[in-house]
């Protein structure tokens, strides 16, 4: 739950999804306030990346209700929750490899512009097209603003990222790849950030900087961040509640330290008997 006094920002109550006879997500409640830091974990299988899905518009329950700041979302599209200030990331990095570390940050902005997206319904997407072709003053003047603001974004990633920010995304390391990824979530200027295992294929140290970096922008920016995470070494530096997930079903939430030492907790990654 989210914690006494304070409103949901996120707000999951029944959630679930059935693939045939399996229930990936079976009946899940969850709340997030603004500024909570959370991580989703469990065994692989568990139902966590398909409820990042149930959440973010990519998929549609079977049943539930997702609520964003106290507004049903339940089903809206992946565009929508966006627009709403919801952004994600995925298990299995997605950058545009034939575009540059600017243009792949640029993209997840796109939600914000206002001077080459006409508020037209039927021939909006032609005049974003006209506008972009044409670009007007008030189109050039936005998308330097924006170019500085993922200077900004990328400088947070110290040395990483700002010296390649015209590279192909192709020739970047896997890890700086995820960094992109992050980086796009973030152009987005979301209200809630969803990472779905950000730190794979990160070695020891760069871990450790992630762990840092995600505390400094929920910090800074005063992001909702709901972070999936097989790394235990992570989820205890960094999240001050935790969700367990097993077969999808919720077996245990608490603080770090209180879920390490449930007995389910333990079962459910080590097998029974393991507590003894």
């Amino acid at each position: 739950m989210a914690e006494q006094g304070k409103p949901s920002l996120l707000s999951l109550r029944g959630l679930t999804r059935r693939f045939g006879g399996l229930t990936a997500v079976d009946g899940i409640d969850l709340d997030l306030a603004k500024g909570d830091l959370v991580s989703i974990i469990g065994p692989n299988g568990a139902g966590k990346t398909t409820l990042f899905n149930l959440v973010t518009g990519l998929d549609r329950p079977d049943a539930g209700e997702v609520r964003l700041d106290g507004q049903v979302v339940t089903g809206h599209s992946p565009e929508k929750m966006a627009a709403s200030g919801l952004a994600r990331t995925f298990q299995l990095g997605r950058v545009f490899g034939n575009l540059s570390v600017m243009e792949n940050v640029l993209i997840g902005a796109h939600t914000r512009l206002r001077a080459v997206r006409p508020a037209t319904p039927l021939i909006g997407p032609l005049l974003e097209l006209g506008l972009a072709l044409w670009r007007p003053a008030s189109v050039k003047a936005e998308e330097e603003q924006l170019r500085e603001e993922v200077r900004g974004i990328l400088a947070r990633f110290g040395e990483r990222l700002l010296p390649r920010i015209d590279q192909p995304a192709y020739s970047l390391s896997y890890a700086n790849r995820r960094r992109v990824e992050i980086a796009r979530a973030l152009a987005l200027k979301p209200r809630l950030l969803l990472l779905d295992e950000p730190t794979a294929g990160m070695n020891p140290h760069e871990t450790a900087n992630f762990t840092a970096f995600v505390r400094k922008v929920r910090d800074d920016k005063g992001l909702t961040v709901l972070l999936i995470e097989h790394d235990m070494k992570v989820v205890m530096g960094v999240s001050e509640r935790c969700t367990v997930l097993e077969y999808g079903e919720k077996i245990a939430e608490g603080t770090p330290a209180e879920v390490q030492a449930d007995e389910r907790v333990i079962e459910a990654y080590l097998g029974k008997g393991a507590t003894g």
